[in-house]
């Protein structure tokens, strides 16, 4: 199983920055989601930034997540362990 979220910081740039559970830092980039379905709603920046880690993934208050296994294996890590 791999490291879950721990914290979340949106970004401007539709990029999250995550801490994973086991201290590696990482950034993934969501921009390539918001054409897809409920993904959409996310191309609004200020909903966007309404990410929260909550249960070890990202989501957002209308019910959207993110697989936590893709939010670790495609982010760009800035600290790896």
């Amino acid at each position: 199983m791999n490291p879950r979220v721990n914290a979340v910081v949106p970004k401007d740039d539709y990029k999250l920055e995550i801490t994973f559970s086991n201290g590696e830092i990482g950034v993934f980039d969501c921009a390539p989601l918001l054409d897809f379905g409920v993904f959409k709603e996310l191309r609004d920046l200020n909903y966007f930034k309404q990410a929260r880690a909550v249960g070890g993934t990202v989501v957002w208050p209308h019910e959207q997540d993110i697989c936590p296994d893709t939010l670790y294996e495609d982010s760009k890590k800035l600290i790896s362990m």
